[in-house]
């Protein structure tokens, strides 16, 4: 059997770019989403993006600390 087949998967590695800098599109992204959450949200994700987060999962862990 082929060794491409292998069922176990690598978790996705994320690297971390600009030193702990928002990229544009990031910067972009939480502008639109700006419109819908609180600033207090707003800083929590961007916060949590400078440490490395997605997008996804700084917008789940602000849900869950300081809500909407």
């Amino acid at each position: 059997m082929p060794t491409h087949y292998n069922s176990k998967k690598k978790p996705k590695t994320r690297v971390k770019k600009n030193n702990g800098e928002l990229t544009q599109r990031q910067k972009d992204t939480l502008k639109r989403h700006s419109k819908h959450h609180s600033k207090k949200h707003i800083k929590e994700m961007s916060d949590l993006m400078k440490k490395g987060k997605t997008f996804g999962e700084s917008h789940k862990i602000a849900m869950k600390k300081v809500g909407k």
